[in-house]
């Protein structure tokens, strides 16, 4: 397929958490033309992919023949991916390279979003080019995913991203709104709500993410393609107790919160891995939304359990 008259932007992974912030950013772009992919919870507006079959990921690419790919598809549960190594692979490895081979021949730029994890939390904050040392399987799996994009010699970037938010489907989509179903319980009296107050976190607003996504792209398009490694990150540090206590404000009640000052995951969590943005703020791009305020509007518009 030739490519038309519009630019055109594939979006791997349209139906998750980061994937819905960024097709609601772009689709506020008329002149792009944008793909939307997704695999369980398509709608009549996506494509169905498996990304981790090769010949529908080459099929995809070379049809529908975008000037850029967005991969906002991974597995990113810690716990998972520790207990099932063969898919965080096909999901975080592999089907980067089955993309980035199949956009390579189209010289198609491709964004590939990693994470933190890729640190071990000891020495932040992190610059881009910071030697990564990742604890656990998860953080191991998106630094081999990235390499692998990296030294396919497609052109490509690499957005790592930390701790992520914003308006979700249901609570347990985010480890900040997963928060909320043990701080409701807290309040009614069950037990309190132990939080971990350990970890330092910087908890990053999707809708905020697909902005910076946006800007990318709008570079991308003018012939100044951003490529290599890059950060984003909010800025207000915060452990899961502090982010528990904000959540119990928002939502009005008398919430017990005890503070858990040693890490009990059983998955190994870096303690604190704050990214610098610095890199992205010089090209003016990026947007932060206060975390209160965030906060507040994706609690207000998330239809409430009978027990909030």
């Amino acid at each position: 397929m030739t490519r038309g008259p519009h630019f055109r932007v594939a979006l791997i992974g349209a139906s998750g958490l980061l994937g819905r912030a960024v097709a609601n950013e772009l689709a506020t772009i008329t002149r792009w033309r944008v793909i939307r992919t997704a695999f369980r919870h398509g709608d009549a507006n996506s494509i169905t992919l498996d990304i981790r079959d090769e010949g529908a990921v080459r099929h995809f690419v070379t049809d529908q023949a975008p000037d850029a790919i967005i991969l906002a598809a991974a597995e990113r549960r810690p716990d998972v991916c520790e207990n099932d190594p063969m898919l965080t692979r096909a999901l975080n490895v592999d089907a980067l390279r089955y993309i980035a081979s199949a956009a390579r021949e189209l010289d198609s730029w491709i964004l590939s979003i990693s994470t933190d994890y890729v640190f071990d939390g000891t020495e932040a904050p992190y610059q881009p080019d910071d030697a990564p040392n990742p604890l656990n399987a998860y953080g191991r799996s998106k630094l081999e995913g990235e390499q692998a994009l990296l030294q396919s010699g497609a052109r490509s970037c690499v957005l790592r991203l930390p701790l992520l938010y914003g308006p979700v489907v249901d609570w347990g989509e985010s480890a900040v709104t997963s928060l909320a179903p043990a701080i409701v319980e807290s309040a009614r009296g069950v037990a309190p709500a132990v939080m971990d107050a350990w970890a330092t976190r910087y908890p990053t607003f999707t809708p905020d993410v697909a902005v910076v996504i946006r800007q990318l792209l709008e570079r991308h398009e003018i012939g100044e393609s951003v490529t290599g490694v890059m950060h984003w990150s909010g800025d207000e540090p915060m452990t899961k107790f502090d982010i528990a206590q904000r959540i119990a404000k928002v939502l009005n009640i008398d919430a017990r919160i005890t503070a858990q000052r040693t890490p009990i995951d059983a998955t190994p969590r870096p303690r604190d891995c704050h990214l610098t943005s610095d890199a992205l703020e010089v090209l003016n791009i990026g947007q932060r939304t206060p975390f209160d305020t965030a906060i507040r509007t994706v609690l207000q518009n998330w239809p409430r359990p009978t027990n909030l």
